[in-house]
């Protein structure tokens, strides 16, 4: 299918995508998150196994956690999986312990896992990549500013695993009051949904166009001639409109009914009679 970071969701459509097609345990969207009930049995959503995390990257928001309710297990966990089952590297939250373990799987156990004391804040994001020959746990408290956790030479696993992973959100407790585990923003900082539709409308427009107008007067004479004017006009017209108007202004549409032509003095050169003079 493809590098992992483009297996992106944000859940605010509140309906479970085809990219969680191996989803299990009564998972569903609910308030733009991904709600995995935190129950005896096990939940999660799931991807289908057809991503490759060598190369890649995989981030997610863990905005809620289950409360522990007197269990010796409540815990979720932020996942990817190889094609064999137990081989995984990913975080697991344990909310009983108040631990967020690093831990890179083989038969769902490893032995080198790191543990920090886990915060909702400091710890609202989790990252795995994969880059230089190493994977490299992160955790963020905004999805921008990233702090290393924890770094480990690339599983051979993760390599040869071309278009074979999948992304795993679960949750899971051995006793106490049912809950859940929410999680959002798989690969993106956008919380917004995106509604695609049509719409169809009309439109209204108009243009003002106001104008200035110039009256030149030219004479020629000779002796006690009259001079006689000729008059050009030069008109400025602008348009005003809103979006997609074109306002067209012509001159032919200016009034010309106040003009007022003056004629004065010839120039110097001109030999003229009375009443020049």
């Amino acid at each position: 299918m493809g590098l992992i970071a483009t297996l992106v969701d944000n859940f605010s459509d509140n309906i479970v995508g085809p990219e969680w097609g191996n989803y299990y345990g009564g998972v569903s969207e609910v308030g733009g998150r991904a709600r995995v009930p935190c129950t005896t049995g096990f939940a999660g959503y799931q991807s289908a196994y057809q991503w490759t995390l060598a190369g890649s990257s995989v981030y997610v928001q863990v905005p809620t956690r289950p409360a522990a309710s007197g269990a010796t297990e409540a815990y979720c966990a932020f996942m990817v999986n190889s094609g064999t089952d137990g081989t995984r590297i990913g975080f697991t939250i344990n909310m009983v312990t108040t631990m967020l373990r690093m831990q890179s799987d083989v038969g769902y156990f490893d032995a080198t896992a790191v543990e920090i004391a886990y915060s909702g804040t400091t710890h609202l994001w989790l990252r795995i990549r994969e880059t230089g020959g190493n994977v490299l746990w992160d955790t963020s408290p905004d999805g921008s500013t990233w702090t290393n956790r924890r770094t480990l030479a690339t599983p051979t696993w993760v390599t040869t695993g071309i278009d074979t992973c999948a992304l795993d959100l679960s949750a899971h407790r051995s006793s106490g009051t049912t809950d859940y585990a929410e999680y959002d923003r798989v690969n993106t900082l956008s919380n917004a949904a995106l509604f695609t539709g049509t719409c169809t409308g009309t439109a209204a427009s108009g243009a003002t166009v106001t104008s200035k107008r110039i009256a030149r007067a030219t004479t020629t004479g000779s002796g006690q001639a009259n001079g006689a004017a000729t008059v050009r006009q030069t008109a400025y017209a602008a348009a005003h409109g809103s979006a997609q108007t074109t306002g067209v202004a012509s001159p032919d549409a200016v009034d010309l009914s106040d003009i007022t032509i003056a004629v004065g003095p010839p120039r110097r050169g001109y030999h003229v009679g009375a009443p020049w003079r």
